[in-house]
């Protein structure tokens, strides 16, 4: 606990009056931080600090690096541009080496604030002066890609590839072959054909038409496990599997996520979530995903990338990657949410990737400039994906083979996209044709109700036709509907599939010890909020499991 006089060392409090200084000295709280330990990390809230003893390194990570901005010594303060602008930590402040410091609760700070106003002017002048030098130092060093790809626009490869850079927030530069400043962009001879894509590296390195995997790694992502054995295995990094990788992490579970192209999930791919709850003005899915990761990496859980699980043995409790590697884990959570029903018309399947997608990912946003493009259903994803693309393409046409948007779609997203003066909604229509050589550029769209066909120019061609579970590869003992979704819970037993004489936790599956939540759960709620909380409630119920499991071998022992 600090004394007055902790208070008045530091200079910016040393002129308060005796009652001001014993209230901080009351409330502030004491923070004794050995080296490494953060004060508080980027985006944290709002406080104010001050150093007493040792040393804080400011730092950022500004485009996937983190950068060392400044330190803070006895005496000086931080946390003066969040109070005075009213955001987020900018940076992070990390001890390098045993530190003491003060941390003043914002609302003890507007009352110290209210009572001096001269520490009110100080604090105001250094955050102004601050956030300028933060901002020089951003704009003095643009956003540098990691990553120069090298592949035609309409290459299947190369659009692969360039999805999975953008959804594991890899930065990179795309040149294609008929780029007007192509010598500029690819200094040197441009590759051959027989070897697009090629990637160049940040240390200068080039790779031909590298396997995911093997990109991930040169890319420094985690791909293989580095434990033999883990409290929890989450299969799937979506929502509902990053919710329990940040709750299993912080709760001292070994906790191993697996996942086999990139964290975020269908969510990922969301161009705007505006009904999550704590962002009033919404939030990508990408940058909800790149949150959730950071998190869970700094609690300390794995997530590996470009691995998929082959099997899973119900008596070893073993998983089996692909690859051959097995991992032996005391719980199992699938969230491997759903996969993206296909559509059956001729020719279809030749142009994906080449003009017709599935879902939207933002990194098509760019294709889609000047064009004309149709979005395929009348779900929340395609009214998100209908409103980013809005601002990218020419005309958006939305093609609905039902009678209103009303019955699967958001009222908010209805509102916004009738307030859209390039969105076009085409009810009782169907896509029944696409047209195109290398790439698409028509569809056939017949209206139901005159029964005739016309064809349009198409820039592109996005899929949300729901979804249906990939659960397929599961072992036989665990139970699910037609559709492939797992039981869990009260369903498991009115299908005769649980075997104990206790009765299954909500989200555990006819396995016990194996627990479903998000979109892969039978459930008639899809929503990513939902998929978070059944995340975070997996953990609970696996602290419930572990503690019946040990207690039951103790008993057999």
């Amino acid at each position: 606990m600090f004394t007055p006089e902790d208070v008045r060392s530091v200079p910016l409090f040393s002129m308060l009056p005796a009652t001001d200084l014993e209230r901080l000295a009351q409330t502030a709280a004491d923070l004794h931080l050995a080296a490494g330990e953060f004060a508080v990390h980027e985006g944290g809230e709002r406080a104010l600090y001050a150093v007493l003893t040792g040393k804080i390194e400011v730092v950022k990570v500004i485009n996937g690096s983190e950068r060392t901005l400044g330190w803070r010594l006895p005496g000086t303060i931080f946390g003066e541009v969040p109070l005075a602008f009213g955001t987020p930590f900018p940076g992070a402040y990390r001890a390098a080496e045993p530190s003491r410091v003060m941390r003043v609760e914002a609302r003890q700070y507007y009352i110290i604030a209210a009572n001096s106003s001269e520490i009110a002017v100080k604090v105001g002048a250094l955050a102004r002066e601050r956030i300028g030098g933060l901002q020089g130092i951003v704009a003095a060093e643009p956003p540098k890609a990691r990553v120069t790809l090298f592949g035609p626009r309409w290459d299947t490869a190369s659009g692969e590839l360039r999805r999975f850079l953008a959804r594991n927030q890899i930065t990179y530069d795309w040149v294609t072959p008929d780029a007007a400043d192509v010598q500029k962009s690819w200094p040197g001879v441009p590759p051959p054909d027989s070897e697009w894509p090629v990637l160049r590296l940040e240390d200068g390195s080039t790779v031909s038409r590298p396997r995911m995997r093997e990109l991930a790694q040169l890319l420094g992502l985690q791909t293989k496990p580095r434990l033999q054995h883990y409290d929890t295995i989450i299969v799937g990094g979506g929502p509902a599997g990053l919710a329990a990788a940040v709750y299993g992490a912080s709760e001292g579970l070994r906790t191993l996520v697996v996942e086999r192209e990139a964290p975020g999930g269908q969510a990922g791919t969301s161009s705007r979530i505006e009904n999550y709850l704590g962002f009033p003005n919404g939030v990508s899915g990408d940058e909800l995903a790149t949150r959730a990761l950071q998190q869970a990496r700094r609690l300390g859980a794995e997530i590996v990338v470009t691995r998929s699980v082959a099997h899973i043995d119900p008596i070893r409790r073993e998983i089996l990657l692909d690859g051959g590697e097995t991992v032996s884990t005391s719980t199992v959570i699938l969230a491997t949410g759903v996969s993206w029903r296909r559509m059956n018309i001729t020719g279809f399947d030749r142009l994906i990737g080449k003009g017709i997608y599935y879902g939207a990912a933002r990194s098509e946003a760019d294709a889609t400039h000047g064009l004309d493009i149709h979005l395929i259903g009348a779900g929340n994803s395609a009214g998100q994906a209908a409103l980013f693309f809005a601002n990218h393409a020419r005309t958006v046409t939305l093609v609905v083979r039902g009678t209103s948007l009303d019955k699967g779609m958001s009222h908010y997203l209805i509102e916004q996209i009738r307030a859209q003066s390039n969105i076009e909604v085409r009810l009782r229509s169907e896509v029944t044709a696409v047209h195109g050589d290398s790439n698409l550029s028509a569809i056939d769209v017949r209206d139901a109700n005159s029964g005739a066909s016309a064809r349009h120019d198409c820039g592109g061609l996005f899929v949300f036709i729901g979804a249906d579970a990939d659960t397929a590869w599961l072992p036989a003992e665990v139970a699910t509907d037609s559709r492939g979704y797992v039981l869990t819970g009260d369903d498991v037993v009115r299908a005769g599939r649980w075997s104990l004489e206790r009765d299954p936790y909500l989200l555990e599956a006819s396995l016990p010890g194996l627990f479903a939540c998000g979109d892969v759960r039978l459930s008639p709620v899809k929503r990513v909020a939902a998929a978070v909380g059944e995340g975070s409630m997996a953990i609970a119920l696996v602290h419930q499991f572990l503690r019946q499991d040990a207690e039951g071998s103790r008993a057999r022992i």
